[in-house]
């Protein structure tokens, strides 16, 4: 009775196995889907795409596949797109038919379709462009921002200071001071260095950066409809998302019993003031749960990626003394000790700049963007995609790309550099994505990753625990982002006073 048993399962696979390569040969003999690996049941092509280094293999098989290429995640084909000219056609030039958000089930679990990272149709353009309407009223890419970000930077220089050259992790301390630019913005305070609850929320949101790139985040996102019913590690990153939603909900409260329609102080004044403007409309988009997931992806996406981006950053530094030394004394001769830098520095610091974006390129924190779809089947170059087919675009691939960046897997300022020294811009440079879903606070970003660490830089000398050649700049997670190792430094002041 057991062998009858264990003979059907074995059959079940078979007919399981064969069906589902009869099913990619069926695709690839009819020229619609673009190539790729023939998958596995149930597995899918798992054992080509390695989920802890998902980037690096993906550019592995477009070696085989092309710039456009399919490979099965689980059960769900998912299309890759490879290369500046695979990427800029999708999201640029065809903007439109590409905008939609694809599948991603750890983001479409937590936030259920709300916000602005994981949402589609109406809502999202409804909230994203409130969202970027009110930002900028309330000093996005205006001076006023700067002034918060200059005055964070000052906050973080006394945090650094108290370590009186011994050996600390910025993780904590970056976090806090991005945090608080935007939560100025968002809650309209700031919150003390030392505040536990604030650095709760910190410790919370590394810990959704770890857990999306760990090896059971990707098998989730592979396998969701399989794991969303099984106890596991994989549940854990949830708990972190409720924990921030919760904070979010507090604030939300404290600002209802305050709330000044005629003087809105913040992003979640305004939001509950336009709750109350279509309060009456049966279909609004502004609603109080649609407020604590919006507030939250503010919030998560205003911290995280950019203080992860300065702490790669300077990870990097330390790596690369010379680069260290020459980006300060070009703070020296261009702002002195007397002053902080600020935005209008950028164009007479063409090296720190050129430091800034080779950081980010070289690190290509976020290699896969976030998924895509189409909302209809779309011809693409000799292809058709289906609707509701995940789209991946592969941002290193373009950040990586050897024509326009020599040697594009070395730290080298040099790529953004023309031979007499000044910025050379690069249409290759897609740390944010690109297109209608690109980062909707890649200004913010940009700003606050300059000044941080050019301010730093004109302040403290960096100084690694160990020898500089056996750093590690290796990410130690690499799946949906690149997380980078975790490292001590030590900060020597360089002015007296």
């Amino acid at each position: 009775m057991e062998l009858l048993g264990a003979a059907s399962v074995v059959l079940l696979v078979c007919v399981l196995g064969l069906l589902s390569f009869t099913a990619w040969r069926g695709r690839a003999a009819k020229g619609k889907m673009p190539p790729g690996p023939a998958p596995l049941p149930v597995i899918g092509n798992l054992l080509q795409v390695k989920p802890k280094n998902m980037a690096k293999t993906l550019e592995k098989l477009s070696e085989e596949y092309g710039p456009v290429f399919t490979v099965q995640l689980g059960s769900d084909p998912v299309v890759v797109l490879h290369g500046r000219d695979a990427v800029k056609e999708a999201l640029v030039d065809r903007a439109d038919e590409f905008a939609r958000r694809g599948t991603m089930p750890v983001g479409d679990r937590a936030n259920n379709g709300l916000g602005i990272i994981f949402s589609n149709n109406k809502e999202w353009v409804d909230v994203r462009r409130f969202a970027l309407t009110t930002l900028r009223n309330f000093g996005m890419g205006k001076r006023s921002i700067e002034e918060r970000i200059m005055e964070e930077a000052e906050h973080l220089l006394e945090e650094i200071n108290k370590t009186k050259g011994t050996p600390f992790d910025p993780t904590f301390l970056l976090s806090c001071c991005v945090s608080n630019v935007i939560c100025a913005v968002v809650f309209g305070k700031r919150y003390d260095y030392k505040d536990n609850k604030f650095l709760g929320l910190m410790n919370n949101m590394n810990n959704i950066f770890e857990m999306m790139n760990s090896l059971w985040g990707q098998l989730y996102q592979m396998f969701s409809k399989i794991l969303v019913y099984l106890p596991g590690p994989h549940n854990n990153i949830f708990d972190e998302f409720n924990a921030l939603k919760a904070f979010v909900a507090e604030e939300m409260k404290t600002h209802q019993a305050s709330l000044d329609p005629s003087s809105p102080q913040d992003f979640i004044d305004c939001f509950l003031i336009k709750m109350q403007e279509e309060k009456d409309q049966p279909n609004s988009s502004f609603h109080t749960e649609n407020l604590i997931t919006t507030t939250f992806d503010l919030f998560i996406a205003g911290t995280e990626t950019t203080s992860t981006t300065i702490r790669y950053g300077l990870l990097l530094l330390l790596k690369h003394p010379r680069v260290q030394e020459k980006v300060q004394e070009e703070i020296d001769r261009v702002v002195g000790p007397s002053r902080r830098p600020c935005v209008a520095d950028r164009s007479q610091l063409p090296y720190t700049d050129a430091v800034v974006h080779e950081i980010q390129r070289f690190i290509a924190l976020v290699p896969l963007a976030l998924p895509h779809t189409v909302a209809k089947d779309t011809p693409f170059r000799q292809y058709v995609i289906p609707k509701g087919t995940t789209i991946y675009p592969l941002l290193s691939s373009v950040l990586h790309d050897s024509k326009e960046f020599p040697n594009p897997l070395e730290f080298d300022p040099g790529h953004f550099l023309n031979e007499n020294g000044t910025f050379k811009k690069s249409e290759f440079f897609m740390p944010f994505s690109a297109g209608k879903r690109i980062c909707p606070g890649e200004g913010l970003a940009r700003m606050e990753i300059f000044l941080v660490i050019a301010t730093i830089l004109q302040n403290f000398t960096l100084k690694p625990v160990v020898d500089s050649q056996e750093l590690d700049v290796t990410p130690t997670l690499s799946g949906t982002g690149n997380v980078p190792p975790a490292y001590q430094l030590r900060a020597l002041p360089r002015w007296e006073g």
